[in-house]
């Protein structure tokens, strides 16, 4: 069972204008799908050829195979990526909003939280919103590192790699980080996460 290049769920004009349609084009198209082939070619004939995405990684992770583990990780995180976002702004509600209190004291410092970490973080990589021991917490991982299978539950992330953004901002990270932060965060499928309990799975 080959791993499916996951359809955006939103139109390619959907983020605009935190994300246009030529970087999703891109972003989706090019750099997901190099991850999806790359990871398909690797399995192709293996017993990790029926297993999880969520199984190859841990796999290619706990085998050293930093091949597999770079692109099947990344094809997990981009998918993620593309549900953290949403065309609707919107602000979280609920047990989520009551836990965004509870661990931040508001939504704008929580919000100032994923800004920075985002801003400062070096090179490549991702900033997490994650649910660990009945807190939650902003988290970077750096390159491919993916918590599909780190300790915690992740609810959103903001992709760093400059494929994300460098089309519609070049080398300012910090403005496409506003505009995503501010307009474009999908609270509803952090909400989501937060109620399951358990970690996102990349549909098969």
């Amino acid at each position: 069972m080959a791993i499916s290049l996951l359809p955006l769920p939103y139109a390619d004009t959907a983020l605009e204008p935190a994300v246009s349609a030529t970087t999703l084009q891109t972003h989706h198209g090019k750099h997901h799908k190099a991850y999806v082939d790359k990871t398909n070619a690797a399995i192709e004939g293996t017993d990790l050829a029926d297993k999880s995405l969520e199984d190859i990684v841990a796999a290619a992770q706990s085998k050293g195979d930093k091949g597999l583990f770079n692109n099947s990780a990344q094809t997990w995180n981009h998918g993620f990526y593309w549900h953290s976002l949403t065309a609707e702004a919107s602000a979280p509600e609920g047990d989520l909003a009551a836990a965004i209190d509870a661990s931040f004291g508001s939504l704008d410092k929580l919000k100032a939280e994923l800004a920075a970490q985002g801003t400062a973080h070096f090179a490549s990589g991702w900033v997490w919103l994650v649910a660990k021991d009945g807190k939650l917490s902003v988290e970077q991982t750096h390159d491919a590192a993916t918590y599909s299978d780190l300790s915690g539950n992740p609810l959103l992330v903001i992709d760093l790699w400059e494929h994300a953004y460098y089309i519609d901002y070049k080398n300012l990270r910090p403005d496409y980080l506003k505009q995503v932060i501010d307009t474009r965060l999908n609270w509803a499928f952090a909400a989501e996460n937060l109620a399951r309990g358990s970690v996102w799975a990349y549909p098969a």
